[in-house]
């Protein structure tokens, strides 16, 4: 509204202000002018009398006189001239409402000084006879005893002072035209500028903070515009910076691997990142509870850390267990000052860390299970030996057999060992050649003829050639080969079939190793590729060939160090079929 903006209540403060000072100003003028008119026309009555007097001293004719009275006064006055023998003469008057005065009248108390004790009087009073006012002068005369009055009607003065508050509420009416005029100008000066930083205040509090209020003046306002834009820019350079900043802190936040928690003091989640929303869900789902992103609740195993943390103030470190996974939370107070406002809780998954501990314990148990077998075989035999248990050759022999294959068992264990901690470790060299795929996996396959053939194991190669040649490490490759058919043949039964299928093609080189066998359980089926995995025993075929379970595991890694993958598909008691694919490019 009008009134209540800056505008409105500047132009009326100045108009009741211009208002109030011509009020008292027009009382004042009206004060002064109404004496004014008064102490003149008392004055003009006061000359005129005395006038008289001079006249009345000089002259003896009383037709001199009162035709010169006629003349001297004032047409709207009246003259009575009362001598000391108590005459009284009145003039007439063009104010036929004013009244002759009588002897009697004039002697009253008011008016009989002039008389007996020769004083001038000024009277306002109401004629005889009537409620009109008027205004007498009484002068005594100079030479004789006498007085003469010279009266006129305060209508006279009435009409003068009304003319003369015309003309004052004239002037104060256009004064405050002007002053309106004046003050809406002025208001309008001022407040423009003003009503441009108001819309400049509403354009930064949307974040337009290129907005400038121009400087029209350089008095107060055009300082304040002044001031008004280097505080825009100022803002403008401050929230960058902290919208920087906290881009960057919010960035390397939902960059961290390990999840984030920023807590107050009543258990108010403030911040998170993707995996502390993960940590949260999984804790919702394993405590059968609806999870949902707008009203979700802090877990209360984190509760009462973070209670343990704000009364302690001191940072708590603590390991959960969901949804299979192992998660270690540690939670630091949160200052403000020397207040703990909350806390920030860090969880890292150990999942990871814990199954690389489990595997290296698992690991030094299998190598020291693996080693021990073959020792105590290696141990014993020769013990035999020595103690002359075996007495014929042939029995000796046998025993030195026994000793040799062990022997050679626990050198390819140790070998192969070495051979996959330098592929585990990055170390593994490629010796990559462009290989004829045909000629190459013939030579394997008849490498393997003869084995298939004193298992009564029927082995079939079946080729696909579209490019004849394939770009990789061909020893390598050849020990993938031996690995998965040595496999597939030990772990078929007589009669089986081992299929070897090749494809060479533009895009890969791929092989599918397919047997009879006696396959492999399905809950096996994530692990057969880690060391040391072995199938169940009962299910080889040739129980006498044992395996020292790192082949698979070596075979992965030749296959990764190509830039490939291999995979594996088996049902128990049907047969398995191994798959590995290296890229042409």
């Amino acid at each position: 509204m009008f009134w209540r903006s800056v505008v409105g209540k500047l132009a009326i403060t100045i108009l009741l202000l211009v208002s109030f000072v011509l009020f008292i100003l027009t009382i004042l003028l009206l004060q002064f002018f109404e004496d004014f008119h008064i102490q003149e026309a008392e004055q003009d009555m006061l000359q005129t009398a005395e006038k008289i007097s001079m006249l009345v001293d000089t002259h003896d004719e009383n037709e001199i006189i009162e035709e010169t009275t006629e003349r001297v006064k004032d047409p709207a006055s009246r003259v009575a001239i009362v001598s000391g023998d108590g005459e009284l003469w009145v003039s007439n008057s063009e104010d036929d409402q004013l009244s002759k005065l009588e002897l009697d009248w004039l002697k009253q108390e008011e008016l009989s000084s002039v008389l007996t004790n020769n004083v001038q009087v000024r009277k306002q009073m109401k004629l005889p006879g009537t409620e009109r006012e008027a205004m007498i002068v009484g002068v005594p005369m100079n030479h004789q005893d006498g007085a003469i009055y010279v009266y006129q009607s305060l209508n006279v003065i009435d009409q003068t002072k009304a003319e003369t508050t015309k003309i004052i509420f004239l002037a104060a009416g256009i004064a405050i035209v002007l002053t309106t005029i004046f003050a809406f100008f002025l208001s309008t000066r001022i407040t423009s500028p003003l009503i441009k930083m108001r819309e400049a205040a509403f354009d930064l509090a949307r974040g337009e903070f290129n907005t400038k209020v121009p400087i029209l003046t350089h008095d107060e306002i055009g300082e304040l515009a002044l001031a008004f834009n280097r505080m825009g820019r100022q803002l403008k350079f401050h929230l960058n910076a902290l919208r920087q900043e906290k881009e960057q802190l919010s960035s390397i936040v939902s960059s961290m691997a390990d999840g984030v928690i920023t807590l107050n003091r009543s258990g108010d989640m403030i911040v998170t990142n993707a995996p502390a929303d993960r940590f949260i869900e999984d804790w919702y789902y394993e405590n059968n509870f609806p999870y949902r992103a707008e009203d979700r609740k802090l877990p209360h195993e984190l509760k009462t850390i973070l209670q343990e943390v704000i009364d302690g103030e001191t940072e708590a470190m603590h390991e959960l267990s969901l949804q299979g996974r192992n998660w270690v939370m540690v939670m630091t107070p949160l200052y403000d000052q020397s207040y703990v406002r909350g806390a920030v809780a860090v969880i890292r998954d150990m999942t990871e860390e814990r199954r690389m501990d489990k595997l290296r314990q698992d690991f030094i148990a299998n190598v020291s299970h693996e080693l021990r077998t073959p020792i105590s075989m290696l141990q014993g035999y020769s013990e035999a030996i020595v103690d002359d248990i075996a007495e014929s050759k042939e029995d000796k022999n046998e025993l030195a057999q026994i000793i040799h294959e062990e022997s050679l068992r626990m050198g390819r264990l140790v070998n192969e060992l070495l051979d996959l901690a330098r592929m585990e470790a990055g170390h593994i060299h490629l010796n990559t050649e462009e290989v004829k795929v045909g000629p190459y996996v013939e030579r394997i396959y008849k490498k393997f003829q003869g084995l298939a053939n004193e298992n009564k194991i029927s082995l079939h190669l079946e080729k696909s050639i579209y490019e004849a040649t394939a770009v990789f490490d061909p020893d390598r490759i050849e020990q993938v080969f031996t690995n998965l058919i040595d496999n597939a043949i030990r772990h078929t039964s007589k009669e089986g079939y081992v299929n070897i299928k090749v494809i060479n093609d533009n895009e890969a080189f791929q092989v599918e190793i397919q047997d009879s066998g006696s396959g492999i359980p399905e809950e096996d089926l994530p692990f057969v590729f880690e060391r040391f995995y072995k199938a169940d025993k009962s299910r080889t075929r040739d129980k006498k060939k044992k395996g020292t379970g790192l082949g698979l595991a070596i075979a992965k890694n030749i296959i990764d160090a190509h830039q490939g993958t291999i995979n594996v598909n088996s049902k128990l008691n049907q047969g398995t079929a191994f798959y590995f694919r290296i890229p042409r490019q």
